[in-house]
C-alpha cells in the first residue's frame, strides 16, 4: 500500500510540476511539449528524481491511448470549412511528403551513423511524421493567427500522416527481422490502413453525432460517452487491420461539426483529458530516456535533425504543393518550418525495441534527439518565423463568452456577451444600432447591475451587452463592438493596406482607374472572381497575390465569395 500511495505522490507531484511550469515556458517562449520532456528527463534515472524506468511496453500502450485523445480532440476542434481548403494538399503532404522526407532523412542517418541502407531508411521512417500532438500545442498555443489554407493543412497532415509512417516503419522492421519478406503482403497492410480507417471513421463519427442528438443525459456523462465511443473506434478500427488514429480522427471530426447542444459540456472536458493526455505522454517518454546515453549520439543527432529541418522537409513540401496547389513561396517555407516532430516518432521508435531489431536502443535515442531539437529549435522560433514570413493574420475581435443556447436540438442559437469600450458606441441609444436581423439584445449589465433594454437605453462604457443570435450574425456583431485598440487597428492597415475594394467591383473600372491591362476573357469578370480563380476557387482571409505591381489582399469572404480586396502598393 505504501508503495501504491508513493507512486501516486510521485504521478501528482510530476502533473503539477508540468502544469505550473507551463506558466514559465509561456513567458520565455519555450514550448510546453519540450518542458514536459525535460521534466520527465530530469525526474529519471540521471536526473534529480532518479526514477528507473524502461518498461517499453508500458510506454507503447500509453504512447496509443494518450495520441488518440489528443487526435479526437483535435478533430473535435477542426471545422469542416478547413477540409475544403486544406484537405488535398495535407493529403499529399501525409503521403508522397512523408515518404520524402524519410527518404532523404534515412540517406542522411545511412552517412552520419554508418549505417546499411535499410537501417537508415527505418531512421528515416521512424522520424519523417510530423506529430500531431506538437502542431496542434503549438499552433494553438502560441497565439499566432494563420492563414486558414495553412494552418488547416499544417493541421490535417499531422493528424492524417501517422499511417504512412507506421506503414514504411513496419515494412523496413519486416525486412530488417524476416529473411524472405513478402512484399505484397506489406503493401495491403498500407492499403488497409486507409481503407477501413477512413470509412470507420466518417461512418463512426456521424452515428455518434446522431446518437448524442438523441440522448438525455447528466451533462457529466456526454464527454465521457464520446471519449469511450472514441476509443471503441481506435481499438476496433486496429483489430480490424485499419488505422485507428485516421479513425478517431475523422470521427472527432464529425461530431465537433455536428452542432450538437451538448458539445459545450464536451469540449472543456476533452480539451482537460488532451492535456494531461500530452503532459502524461511526454513525461513518461521522458522517464523512458537514459540521457548519458543520448551524448554518444549528439552530434550525428544534431546534425540529422539540422538536414531533417532545413533540406528534407523543405524539398518535401516544395515537390508536393509548388507544382500542385496554389502557395506562394512564403507559405510555402513556413509550412517547411512547421515540421514538428513530438511524440509519434518517439513511440515509432519502440517498435524496433518491441520487435527485437539489432541497434534498436540506437533507433530511440536519435528519435529522442531529433524530436528535442525539433521542438526547442522549430517550436520556439514559429511566431518569430510567422512574422518574418508574414504569414500572422491581424487579430479578430471576439466576444467575451460565447455560449450555446441549447433551447432546441438542431438550431444554432448562442448568447453572446461584449464589454462596451468603443468611445463610437458610448452614449448611443440602443434603437439606432442595426443589428443583423433575428439577433436580440437579451440584457444589459452597468455596474453589475441588471438593465432591462429598450429601445431608448443608451450605451455607456464599460457595459456587458448580452446578444442572443446565430453563429452567421457573429462577423457583423464583432464588427459592430469591435474594441481593439488603436495599435491593433494600426497593425490591421499595416497588413491589409490603407484602402479597401469590394469585391463585385468590376476589373475594367479598375483598369481604367489604377491603369492596369486585363485581358479580354478578364474584362467581364470582377475583382473577386479573379482572385478566387487565383486560389482555386477556394479563398480565405489573408490570401494575396501581386498584379501590376499591387499586392491584392483578402479581406472578407462570405462562402467561396471574395466580398473585400485590401490593397498595397509594393
Amino acid at each position: 500500500m505504501d508503495n501504491l500511495n508513493l507512486i501516486f505522490l510521485i504521478a501528482a507531484l510530476l502533473l503539477c510540476l508540468s502544469i505550473l511550469a507551463s506558466r514559465i515556458s509561456a513567458s520565455v517562449g519555450m514550448p510546453l511539449l519540450f518542458v514536459f520532456l525535460g521534466i520527465g528527463m530530469l525526474a529519471g534515472e540521471d536526473g534529480l528524481g532518479g526514477i528507473n524506468f524502461s518498461d517499453f511496453e508500458s510506454a507503447y500502450v500509453i504512447g496509443h491511448l494518450a495520441l488518440a485523445i489528443i487526435l479526437l480532440d483535435g478533430g473535435m476542434r477542426t471545422r469542416m470549412t478547413t477540409f475544403r481548403v486544406g484537405l488535398r494538399p495535407a493529403l499529399s503532404l501525409a503521403t508522397l511528403g512523408v515518404l520524402v522526407t524519410s527518404g532523404l532523412t534515412g540517406f542522411l542517418a545511412m552517412w552520419l551513423f554508418d549505417l546499411s541502407l535499410l537501417e537508415g531508411l527505418l531512421v528515416g521512417a521512424i522520424v519523417g511524421s510530423t506529430d500531431a500532438a506538437a502542431v496542434f500545442s503549438m499552433l494553438g498555443g502560441q497565439g499566432v493567427r494563420l492563414n486558414e489554407r495553412v494552418s488547416a493543412t499544417l493541421e490535417i497532415e499531422s493528424g492524417t500522416n501517422d499511417p504512412m509512417a507506421i506503414f514504411l516503419t513496419v515494412t523496413l522492421i519486416t525486412l530488417l527481422t524476416e529473411p524472405d519478406p513478402d512484399a505484397w503482403s506489406v503493401l495491403f497492410i498500407f492499403v488497409k490502413q486507409f481503407g477501413i480507417g477512413l470509412p470507420f471513421g466518417l461512418v463512426g463519427g456521424w452515428l455518434f453525432a446522431r446518437l448524442l442528438k438523441r440522448l438525455n443525459l447528466a451533462p457529466g456523462l456526454y464527454p465521457l460517452l464520446v471519449t469511450g465511443a472514441g476509443l471503441g473506434l481506435f481499438a476496433a478500427t486496429n483489430l480490424l487491420g485499419g488505422s485507428g488514429f485516421i479513425a478517431i480522427y475523422l470521427a472527432g471530426l464529425i461530431i465537433g461539426n455536428s452542432r450538437s447542444v451538448h458539445l459545450q459540456y464536451i469540449l472543456p472536458v476533452n480539451d482537460g483529458l488532451a492535456w494531461l493526455s500530452q503532459i502524461g505522454l511526454f513525461l513518461i517518454l521522458g522517464l523512458l530516456v537514459t540521457p548519458h546515453q543520448m551524448w554518444a549520439v549528439a552530434l550525428p543527432a544534431t546534425l540529422l535533425a539540422l538536414g531533417m529541418i532545413l533540406v528534407a522537409r523543405p524539398l518535401a513540401v516544395f515537390l508536393c504543393l509548388k507544382p500542385f496547389f496554389r502557395f506562394n513561396i512564403r507559405e510555402l517555407s513556413f509550412i517547411s518550418w512547421v515540421g514538428l516532430r513530438g511524440a509519434v516518432p518517439i513511440v515509432l521508435a519502440i517498435f524496433p525495441v518491441i520487435a527485437e531489431v539489432e541497434q534498436s536502443n540506437l533507433y530511440f535515442n536519435i528519435a529522442f534527439y531529433v524530436v528535442l531539437i525539433s521542438l526547442l529549435i522549430q517550436g520556439s522560433t514559429l511566431p518569430l518565423a510567422a512574422r518574418w514570413l508574414k504569414m500572422e493574420l491581424p487579430p479578430v475581435f471576439e466576444p467575451k463568452r460565447r455560449t450555446r443556447l441549447g433551447v432546441y436540438p438542431d438550431t444554432d442559437y448562442e448568447l453572446l456577451t461584449y464589454r462596451l469600450s468603443s468611445e463610437a458606441l458610448n452614449n448611443v441609444e440602443l434603437r439606432r444600432l442595426r443589428f443583423p436581423s433575428g439577433a436580440r439584445i437579451a440584457a444589459v449589465f452597468r455596474e453589475k447591475q441588471l438593465i432591462h433594454p429598450s429601445g431608448g437605453t443608451r450605451l455607456q462604457q464599460g457595459d456587458m451587452v448580452c446578444i442572443i443570435c446565430r453563429e452567421a450574425d457573429l462577423p457583423a456583431l464583432n464588427k459592430m463592438f469591435d474594441e481593439a485598440p488603436r495599435v491593433c487597428k494600426e497593425k490591421i492597415r499595416s497588413f491589409f493596406g490603407d484602402f479597401t475594394l469590394s469585391g463585385d467591383a468590376p476589373l475594367k473600372d479598375l483598369a481604367a482607374l489604377y491603369g492596369l491591362t486585363v485581358s479580354p476573357d478578364q474584362n467581364e469578370m470582377t475583382l473577386g472572381e479573379l482572385m478566387c480563380s487565383r486560389f482555386g476557387g477556394h479563398p480565405v482571409v489573408g490570401d494575396q497575390f501581386e498584379w501590376h505591381g499591387i499586392r491584392w489582399i483578402v479581406v472578407e469572404v462570405e462562402g467561396d465569395i471574395i466580398t473585400k480586396v485590401g490593397l498595397k502598393p509594393l
